[in-house]
């Protein structure tokens, strides 16, 4: 996997997007694939916070995922098979229209066999309500990676609270810490990987 890892932090779009396409072609594991991306992610925010890689290649950085998940996602689909485990809706709060740690964990509800609910960025409390009412959704996430952003999450923990609505909340985003988590009135928070062991515990 280290050649999959160097293409996506060097950001070799076309490279990386051909590799993948041939390796997933040729029965290799999209989740290992998916991690590998992941993990060069990682390298590039290193390089953005060193100086090494500027603004325009961290945007840079967002796009090439981007495209990585739509290779990879129908791959997941492949394997996960039979009826969804269960829905979750998910989306940046409003104020922030980050949505890269977003689209992570995304990919990995539906790698793992959730259905996704995916309300964008920049998401309106009542949107989330709504969603969670007209898909039956037992679990939300709500994204964030402003300090901006911590108001409106709690006011859409109330919301869906005041809604009667029957759910477990999960917070994510770089700046979420225990505190925030306990200020917002969510369930839990962390990582991408995280959000999946949570729906694990949850859901099923």
């Amino acid at each position: 996997m280290e050649e999959i890892i160097t293409l996506m932090a060097d950001l070799e779009e076309d490279k990386l997007l051909q590799q993948l396409k041939e390796r997933l072609d040729a029965g290799e594991d999209p989740k290992a694939l998916f991690d590998a991306c992941q993990e060069g992610m990682a390298i590039v925010g290193k390089r953005f916070e060193s100086g090494e890689y500027f603004l325009s290649d961290l945007i840079m950085s967002g796009e090439v995922f981007r495209e990585v998940s739509e290779v990879i996602t129908p791959y997941f689909a492949e394997n996960a098979g039979g009826e969804p485990k269960g829905k979750v809706v998910i989306g940046t709060i409003i104020g922030d229209i980050h949505d890269i740690g977003k689209d992570i964990v995304v990919t990995l509800l539906q790698s793992a066999g959730y259905e996704v609910i995916d309300l964008g960025v920049d998401v309106p409390v009542e949107r989330f309500v709504e969603a969670v009412k007209e898909s039956g959704a037992s679990v939300v996430g709500i994204s964030g990676l402003l300090t901006v952003a911590f108001p409106p999450m709690k006011e859409c923990v109330d919301a869906l609270k005041a809604a009667g609505l029957d759910v477990k909340v999960m917070i994510g985003g770089a700046p979420v810490t225990a505190e925030v988590c306990e200020y917002v009135g969510a369930d839990a928070f962390g990582t991408a990987n995280d959000a999946v062991e949570f729906c694990k515990e949850w859901i099923g």
